[in-house]
């Protein structure tokens, strides 16, 4: 099976008032500059756009203005996070007449499991509650369910898994993904500081977080990726590596909305339990992104 979607997926946060409250034209203005810079996907409702802490109205909200506003240009994947088996299939189900593309699935959020036998049912059962093409993923560190290359393997049988999202930070894994399950699959990446070096072991696309707030440059760098340009894509790389590592703190959410604030593109107002950043966190934080603001690359016009 060849996969079907490739390139820079970014994953788009979710624009807030200061009150917490839903801003949909803010976010839509976000997603626009995204396609502006010639991403190829959106990916909204991940875990950088505060899955869990929107209500299920309000997710089906941002996900009907999200596919009026793309209007087909792209695919718009909506990020599935629920607590149990039973709200993410009722969630994926109500996303297919709302004309969303495809799925970003995650575990189950609540519920860290070491178990493979748990990991496999949640992953198998959504799948087979919708008829539309899913993204897996997998992020270890984060939501402590390990989908491994083998597991990969045995999954290959459900035809709407098209994509993988591999966040384990261990790029051994690309290797031993293409060694296990070949091409069936779109490889992409999730670990912003690790962009390169997974481009150079072989990936299809980048769900990109960081780079929400620099989209040209983010853009630049993975078509320099695609056309082989290596030494050109280091160069930018070590430029944008002080802000990529912003993708891999706790606070990650917090980091990129103030990034994107910070580059004229949003707010950084998030909801609790996460609180806007402060004192000498804040202070650090604004230094690399202000220092990385004054020393963007030059970018040839775009073709």
């Amino acid at each position: 099976m060849k996969p079907y979607w490739s390139g820079v997926f970014p994953a788009l946060t979710t624009q807030l008032h200061r009150d917490g409250s839903l801003d949909l034209e803010a976010t839509a203005a976000h997603a626009e500059a995204l396609l502006q810079s010639g991403v190829t996907g959106l990916v909204m409702l991940g875990s950088l756009g505060e899955n869990q802490a929107l209500t299920g109205a309000e997710k089906r909200l941002v996900m009907t203005e999200l596919v009026r506003v793309v209007n087909r240009r792209v695919p718009v994947l909506s990020g599935v996070a629920e607590s149990s088996v039973a709200e993410a299939c009722r969630y994926a189900r109500d996303l297919e007449p709302l004309g969303v593309d495809g799925l970003m699935l995650m575990p189950p959020m609540s519920y860290k499991s070491p178990d493979p036998r748990e990991s496999l049912h949640h992953f198998r059962t959504v799948a087979q509650a919708t008829s539309l093409p899913i993204m897996i993923y997998n992020n270890p560190l984060s939501y402590g369910h390990d989908l491994t290359p083998d597991l990969f393997a045995e999954l290959a049988d459900q035809k709407n898994f098209v994509a993988l999202k591999e966040s384990s930070g261990n790029t051994r894994r690309i290797t031993d993904l293409h060694n296990t399950v070949g091409d069936r699959y779109a490889l992409f990446t999730g670990v912003d500081d690790l962009a390169l070096e997974s481009a150079i072991l072989g990936i299809d696309g980048w769900v990109a977080g960081t780079g929400i707030a620099f989209p040209a440059e983010n853009q630049y760098f993975w078509e320099l990726t695609r056309a082989g340009r290596w030494a050109e894509a280091v160069e930018v790389y070590r430029w944008f590596t002080p802000l990529l590592h912003l993708d891999t703190h706790p606070k990650f959410v917090q980091y990129i909305k103030l990034a994107v604030q910070e580059a004229g593109l949003g707010q950084e107002w998030v909801r609790a339990p996460r609180l806007p950043l402060t004192g000498a966190e804040r202070k650090s934080v604004l230094e690399v992104i202000h220092a990385g603001l004054a020393s963007r690359p030059t970018l040839p016009p775009r073709q």
